[in-house]
């Protein structure tokens, strides 16, 4: 399958799309946010993180690179990797001890560790549209393909 667009009016129209997306992936798998500052990166994740069924905070890890968070058997991570001076620092943090067990890791501004993450599911870039966002998914491999098959149909 090849990249889907998709079109969201709003804040609630993101929260609804990062729940389906919790529910596709069954809380596995790793996936690049992309986008400007301010494009809805973290508001994606948010509704991901709340779609897994946390009912707690979910804080932007800007300044903490990494949020944990465990819903029963569920493990994921939220990666914000802007503040990244050297992909290197991935690497000290034991970035690949993350990966263990195949977890939902969500990582922001992807190409900060570039070198050192392994290759996505897949790749949702945002950017501002008239009205809203436009999302655009892409799939790198059998998993992200089936997940944005389901999405393609439900969200288009």
């Amino acid at each position: 399958m090849s990249e889907v667009t998709l079109f969201l009016a709003d804040e609630h129209a993101m929260h609804e799309l990062g729940k389906r997306i919790a529910e596709v992936t069954r809380g596995n798998g790793l996936i690049f946010l992309e986008g400007d500052l301010g494009a809805g990166k973290t508001t994606l994740s948010r509704g991901i993180i709340r779609g897994l069924g946390h009912t707690g905070a979910v804080k932007s890890p800007t300044f903490t690179l990494v949020e944990p968070y465990e819903v029963g058997d569920v493990r994921a991570f939220h990666f914000d990797l802007y503040r990244l001076l050297d992909p290197e620092e991935l690497e000290y943090m034991g970035i690949r001890d993350y990966f263990d067990g195949d977890p939902l890791c969500l990582i922001e501004w992807p190409g900060k560790g570039e070198g050192f993450l392994p290759k996505p599911d897949l790749t949702i870039t945002i950017r501002p549209h008239a009205g809203g966002r436009s999302l655009s998914l892409s799939p790198l491999g059998s998993r992200g393909e089936s997940w944005c098959a389901v999405l393609a149909l439900e969200f288009k």
